[in-house]
């Protein structure tokens, strides 16, 4: 009984529960520690805009399918618990596919089939069958949020690199003076180029696998 009473007065955001939102954005990173879902920061990490826009609808659908299939998770026969989590992600990504239609019909067109390649993301499918299945509504909450926000930071980091060194823009506002083009700057085309995107990542690996390698030495 005691037991039972701890558990219920722990607090939201304990320091347990704070590490499923940190460590995915940092030290577990889905993208640069475990190397999934990179098929669409290839496909739409050309600017900024739908970059952000598709990280926020990452963030939205994760978050709510780790609820639904941990609230549902005691009902679902083990037989068919894919179909089902297919099916939660696949109702989801349908809403917020007609809520940009409604609201961003430009970002909308832009991101084309890759709000429905949502469906299929690994990342996703990874965290409803390795722990909101086995875990309560609100750990699941926040372990699909920090692990949508670990993808998400990544997937904007590089949309803001890719359209600011080939577009000299942020968001399709000119950043980059027109000064700098009147001397003979010019945007490098190889940025919008998707190679620039594995690139950015593997720069972004390398950088993180560095820095954890001199903290574990240091330790």
């Amino acid at each position: 009984m005691s037991t039972n009473a701890e558990i219920s007065k722990e607090p939201l955001f304990s320091y347990k529960n704070k590490k499923l939102i940190t460590n995915p954005i940092g030290k577990d990173n889905p993208i640069t520690i475990q190397v999934l879902g990179i098929c669409s920061i290839l496909a739409v990490t050309v600017q900024l805009k739908p970059s952000l826009v598709l990280a926020i609808s990452v963030v939205a659908v994760m978050g709510l399918a780790n609820v639904i299939i941990s609230l549902l998770r005691k009902t679902i026969p083990q037989r068919i618990r894919i179909i089902v989590q297919l099916t939660v992600i696949a109702s989801l990504v349908i809403i917020v596919d007609q809520v940009l239609k409604a609201y961003m019909y430009d970002v909308s067109r832009q991101l084309s089939i890759f709000v429905g390649l949502i469906i299929t993301n690994c990342i996703i499918m990874g965290r409803l069958e390795g722990y909101a299945l086995y875990n309560k509504a609100w750990p699941s909450f926040l372990d699909g949020i920090g692990n949508a926000s670990g993808y998400a930071a990544i997937l904007i980091v590089v949309g803001a690199v890719r359209e600011f060194f080939g577009s000299g823009t942020l968001m399709n506002v000119q950043i980059i003076p027109d000064a700098l083009y009147a001397i003979g700057y010019e945007n490098n085309g190889f940025f919008i180029l998707p190679p620039m995107a594995l690139i950015t990542v593997g720069i972004i690996i390398w950088i993180q696998r560095s820095r954890d390698k001199e903290l574990i030495d240091a330790s």
